[in-house]
């Protein structure tokens, strides 16, 4: 189901908690959502659809779509100053990131993977990991 766009900043500060086999259906309709917006829109987090779960959905560079429960940043190297929008938020605003980042995640079956990341899919990866932590940019 594609979801409306959470814009609720006290909503979107909350950390989020941690995410089950019950949440697999924010998964699914994260996705959609995502799909939805694909034109301004390269990953989203569970909390932008209103479900405050550590769930994130994204685009690799590939142009596929991957989602990631419970991720979490482990390791980082080259950092840089980056500049992002985000459909919950209005205007561009910097953030700091990472040019490589290794994630440990669950997958859909919820078995741990851990996984290197470069480039622009890293800086999605981060964005929505702040999303998850209660971060705004």
């Amino acid at each position: 189901m594609i979801r409306e766009i959470m814009k609720d900043e006290t909503f979107l500060s909350r950390k989020a908690e941690p995410a089950g086999e019950e949440d697999l259906e924010t998964a699914r309709d994260l996705l959609e959502t995502l799909r939805a917006h694909r034109e301004g829109c390269v990953g989203m987090a569970a909390n932008m659809i209103g479900v405050n779960k550590r769930v994130i959905a994204f685009q690799t560079e590939g142009d596929q779509y991957m989602v990631m429960f419970n991720p979490e940043i482990v390791k980082r190297s080259g950092p840089y100053q980056a500049e992002e929008g985000c459909l919950s938020l209005t205007g561009v605003r910097t953030a700091k990131r990472w040019r490589s980042i290794k994630v440990r995640y669950e997958n859909e079956r919820f078995q741990v993977r851990l996984k290197t990341f470069t480039g622009w899919t890293a800086e999605i990866i981060q964005h929505e990991i702040d999303h998850c932590e209660g971060i705004l940019i």
